[in-house]
């Protein structure tokens, strides 16, 4: 569980959290990039993974070119990274960020952070996301009604990408970087409160109840039952999913709980549009009303239909509306 190795010195710590998240065979032969943007988090997980695993350790930096300071920043870890002879590399972004400006950032982020690891012959990717980041995703996904998949947070482990730190709280990682007196900047962004975490951060500063660590253990078993559940509806679905020869999809079984139901139908219509955008929560509760009355519902271009069986099919074309006849 988080933290549990909290009297380590912090590099053993650090080593084993690494190793749970993927097994100690693969800690002691992997190659690891590490994604530093310059800030104490960021620069401590870089301190601590060049440590771990010396020789097998390069970092890169992001310059989204939104400020015009994050050149400069860049370049102070890749000054860092030279003197202790860690490989690095500034990317940056083939086309100006648009749209939500931090959920774009963030997508173009780990886009270019991918293409960098694995034209590296890099194994995997560690960020630098920690305790104090859990609680703030928390509560801002059970503000938003969040089911299990959103409450269990931000992942320990998602594809390439590692989370080693989601045991350690920021308090921690500033005393790294302290004690081994290393660079670090500050974004000013991290301080704008029209952002929706930054408004969070502001209010949890003085909240000393709401402990991190708790949260992490909290999104930790959220994440385990996410996991249990999607291995169940695989399950299911290999069972009693089949395709219908007018191209629907059908459910030949669908008496189970309200949950399974859910994902059984959001299953069906990625299986039916992998294009469709997921159907909010709300819209599948409303559907599953109908369906389990035996009635019909429709989710986009969808049409599905209750029953014995449930069936997934692309709703006929409407007809045109009729002229007005004239008035004589």
């Amino acid at each position: 569980m988080p933290n549990a190795g909290a009297k380590q010195p912090p590099v053993q710590r650090f080593q084993g959290d690494v190793a749970r998240l993927i097994g100690a065979d693969a800690a002691d032969s992997s190659r690891f990039g590490v994604a530093v943007s310059g800030g104490p988090d960021s620069m401590a997980l870089l301190w601590m993974a060049a440590q771990a695993f010396p020789g097998r350790v390069a970092a890169a930096t992001v310059d989204h070119q939104l400020r015009v300071e994050a050149r400069a920043e860049a370049e102070m870890v890749a000054h860092y990274c030279a003197q202790a002879d860690i490989p690095h590399a500034i990317l940056t972004p083939p086309e100006p960020i648009s749209g939500t400006l931090q959920s774009a950032a963030r997508a173009a982020r780990y886009a270019l952070l991918d293409q960098w690891r694995a034209g590296t012959g890099i194994d995997w990717l560690l960020t630098a996301h920690h305790a104090d980041d859990q609680r703030e995703t928390l509560l801002m996904r059970l503000n938003r009604s969040s089911g299990v998949g959103g409450l269990a947070g931000v992942r320990g482990r998602n594809g390439a990408v590692l989370r080693p730190l989601l045991g350690w709280r920021r308090s921690e990682l500033a005393q790294i970087v302290e004690a081994q007196k290393m660079p670090h900047v500050h974004d000013p962004s991290n301080d704008d409160t029209r952002f929706d975490r930054v408004a969070m951060r502001a209010r949890l500063r003085d909240v000393d109840w709401l402990d991190p660590l708790a949260f992490a253990r909290s999104a930790e078993a959220l994440a385990d039952a996410q996991e249990a559940l999607e291995w169940m509806v695989a399950r299911i679905s290999a069972e009693h999913v089949r395709p219908g020869e007018d191209g629907a999809i059908i459910l030949t079984k669908h008496d189970f709980p309200a949950e399974i139901q859910r994902r059984l139908l959001v299953h069906m219509l990625m299986l039916a549009d992998p294009a469709l955008p997921p159907p909010r929560g709300s819209t599948v509760d409303q559907a599953l009303v109908h369906l389990n009355a035996g009635k019909r519902a429709m989710i986009g271009d969808w049409l599905i239909t209750g029953g014995v069986s449930w069936r997934v099919r692309r709703a006929p074309p409407r007809s045109p509306a009729r002229p007005a006849k004239a008035l004589v």
